[in-house]
């Protein structure tokens, strides 16, 4: 819909919506820039508090994605007029405590009766326009490194129907509360070329993202990639959001998979994430020694795949 639209010609903008990236960038001084972003969405969880923080750690996510550093946030609530407003009170107050973790001031926000509770924020980091990480800077010479383990959306779905076992829910949660702060941190003291943030597309929808942007191909390897305790019984026993079925549809024809690859891991790598992990595209001669800082920080990252030249298909999974 957006490519419909007359196309806006301002030269501060640094990165805008032409390549899918996560967040813009606006040019503000040659030292400075701002970094902009929006995500709101249904609870996916019962907590509201938990609810609350999985909102506001995915919201900060795109930031972080770029490299950048929260600043401040607005926050957007939907809420039923007849309901509870000690939930509400609740749904913020889980947000609030993220955003005091980013150290990210909360300034205001907005909210409508809906008759479905929706909640997440609008938030604006700063960048040093001269070290922006969008989605488009892979290298051939490159490794790519994965930051978080896969399975929240089917784990999420499981959890809706009621049949999620307690350390499914644990470990989900776990991950779609942890900030990528400290990642993005680390990532940034090493030759990184392209970062991005597996979010609604799932694994294999960003990674195209990552492909087209750079002009080149990718090679992954599908056991390499965590998964969450519990996401491949969820698969198998078909619960799979909608969204899963639409990425699969949508990447299956710059996609293929070597035989030997499980029809399950097909579907995680589909999966939409909520507050997943970043994608990160490292020169190889960096990728051990940043998958090892990034594990000593406590975070579940792995070396899953190489940016090759580009070629057919886009994106080879192999077993």
């Amino acid at each position: 819909m957006l490519g419909k639209l007359a196309r806006q010609h301002d030269p501060n903008v640094l990165v805008g919506f032409d390549k899918a990236d996560d967040a813009g960038v606006y040019q503000i001084t040659p030292e400075l820039a701002l970094v902009q972003t929006v995500d709101f969405f249904t609870p996916i969880v019962d907590d509201p508090f938990t609810f609350g923080q999985i909102a506001a750690t995915n919201a900060l996510s795109d930031v972080y994605a770029m490299g950048g550093t929260p600043r401040s946030a607005l926050a957007m609530v939907c809420f039923p007029d007849k309901a509870d407003t000690a939930i509400l009170e609740r749904i913020l107050a889980g947000g609030l405590s993220k955003m005091v973790e980013a150290d990210c001031t909360v300034i205001g926000g907005h909210s409508v009766r809906d008759p479905e509770i929706k909640f997440g924020y609008a938030v604006t980091g700063t960048i040093d326009p001269r070290r922006v990480l969008t989605n488009s800077g892979a290298l051939p010479t490159d490794a790519l490194i994965f930051t978080k383990p896969l399975g929240t959306g089917v784990i999420a779905t499981a959890i809706k129907k009621g049949v999620a076992q307690a350390e499914w829910i644990e470990a989900a949660t776990r991950a779609m509360t942890t900030l990528n702060k400290t990642a993005s941190a680390i990532c940034l003291q090493f030759d990184v070329h392209a970062m991005t943030d597996v979010t609604g597309f799932g694994f294999v929808g960003h990674a195209r993202e990552m492909a087209i942007g750079s002009g080149v191909s990718l090679r992954l390897c599908a056991g390499a990639i965590p998964v969450l305790p519990g996401a491949r019984e969820c698969v198998a026993r078909g619960f799979m959001p909608g969204g899963l079925h639409g990425n699969r549809e949508f990447t299956a024809g710059c996609v293929e998979f070597d035989a030997d690859v499980s029809e399950e891991m097909m579907n995680l790598l589909c999966d939409p994430q909520t507050a997943g992990g970043l994608l990160v595209s490292v020169s190889r001669t960096d990728a051990t020694a940043l998958v090892e800082m990034l594990r000593g920080a406590g975070i579940s990252a792995a070396k899953v795949g190489d940016v090759l030249e580009k070629t057919k298909p886009l994106i080879h999974i192999k077993a």
